[in-house]
């Protein structure tokens, strides 16, 4: 069973108390957008040298909304890794930190359009990764940027750019504590289905389940190979 498959099997049960739990939800946040973005992540050696083209890597954001989506109180980014843990970051803007991007930036929007521009913007990434970029940049002071630029073959034209700042070693330590309590419930419930249709073949046709398991293996097996190779975030932006 690939990605796709488990997502769309997992998209039959009620995750909701679950994901109400999250800790980003505190202080009244709702949660408006969670998708998986390919950046270029590239990592900033000296402050006056320019970042070397990085490596690829899909980013989990989530945005969070106080307040009515059409009357924020405040818009919060958070971006997060599967293949490192401890990659957390955030941004939050109000209407007196976007006034100073807009003037920063000479940006033609305002902070009431601002969720749906980021939104328009990550799924503009997905759906053409060679035409629209998500480059994130890992600052030495701990900080950093997020550039959203568009590939017109001829030249690249900055859209958008956000600052981040590394969160907290208490924020990170308890949106760990939950992505494993999601995963955790989330196998267990994957399990109990396994199980019980393991049992409705074995009573049907006990070889095609011993067919079925060693197939399964099989995959498991290249799967941890593919994994081994993996090469994950170094851990020192913890």
């Amino acid at each position: 069973m690939n990605k796709n498959e488990v997502n769309d099997f997992l998209c039959q049960f009620d995750f909701s108390p679950l994901e109400e739990l999250d800790p980003s939800l505190n202080q009244g946040y709702c949660t408006r957008y969670r998708k998986e973005v390919p950046f270029e992540i590239r990592v900033e050696e000296s402050n006056n040298i320019p970042p070397e083209i990085g490596s690829m890597e899909n980013i989990t954001v989530k945005l969070f909304v106080l307040g009515e989506e059409l009357n924020a109180i405040r818009v919060k980014m958070e971006l997060t890794c599967e293949s490192d843990l401890f990659f957390h970051f955030t941004q939050t803007v109000d209407q007196r930190t976007f006034e100073n991007m807009q003037n920063k930036q000479k940006l033609m929007i305002d902070f009431s359009e601002y969720l749906q521009v980021l939104i328009k913007m990550f799924n503009s990434c997905i759906r053409e990764p060679k035409s629209y970029l998500a480059v994130f940049t890992l600052k030495l002071n701990g900080k950093a940027q997020l550039d959203f630029i568009k590939n017109m073959e001829y030249k690249f034209i900055e859209l958008l750019t956000c600052e981040f700042i590394q969160s907290s070693e208490d924020a990170i330590r308890e949106n760990i504590m939950y992505r494993y309590t999601v995963v955790k419930s989330k196998n267990a419930i994957m399990s109990k289905r396994l199980r019980d249709v393991s049992l409705l073949i074995k009573s049907k046709n006990p070889s095609l389940l011993l067919q079925l398991q060693k197939t399964a293996s099989r995959q498991m097996e290249l799967a941890m190979g593919k994994n081994s190779n993996k090469i994950m975030f170094n851990s020192k932006w913890v």
